[in-house]
This record gives structure tokens, C-alpha cells and sequence, in this order.
């Protein structure tokens, strides 16, 4: 699948790192995301998969494995 939207950090328990998507859902990114990634307010066109075996402390929404993204202007 592919999402466009804005990194977001979340404060919640240790903090995880988020994807606001343009459709308004919010994407926990995977911990395995790229640190290039990991910037707020950046904007982004991710391509990855929801994992739907997955379950985190901050449940946000669900959880987005990265396989790449583009920054957009």
C-alpha cells in the first residue's frame, strides 16, 4: 500500500513515531523505520504494509511496516 501524510512524534509511554495520513488515519510506524525517516512535520509518500500481527504499548492506530518513501516538497 502506499500513504501520503506527515511524521509525527507521539508522546505516549516511551514515544513511538507516527504517520498522519492525508485520509486523516494515523499509522504507527514499525520500529524498524529508517532514522531518515524519523523527522517531524516531515512530509512523506510511504510504499509498505499494515501488520496485522503486531501489538504495541501506544496502540495509535495500526502499525506501518516501511519497505520505502519518498520526502515530498
Amino acid at each position: 500500500m502506499i500513504v501520503k501524510g506527515t511524521i509525527e512524534r507521539v508522546e505516549i509511554g516511551t514515544g513511538t513515531w507516527a504517520l498522519k495520513a492525508e485520509d486523516g488515519t494515523t499509522y504507527e510506524l514499525d520500529v524498524s523505520a529508517p532514522d531518515e525517516l524519523l523527522k517531524p512535520s516531515l512530509k512523506v509518500k510511504v510504499e509498505g504494509r499494515v501488520l496485522e500481527d503486531v501489538m504495541t504499548l501506544a496502540a495509535i492506530g495500526p502499525v506501518l511496516e516501511v519497505k520505502s518513501f519518498e520526502v515530498l516538497k
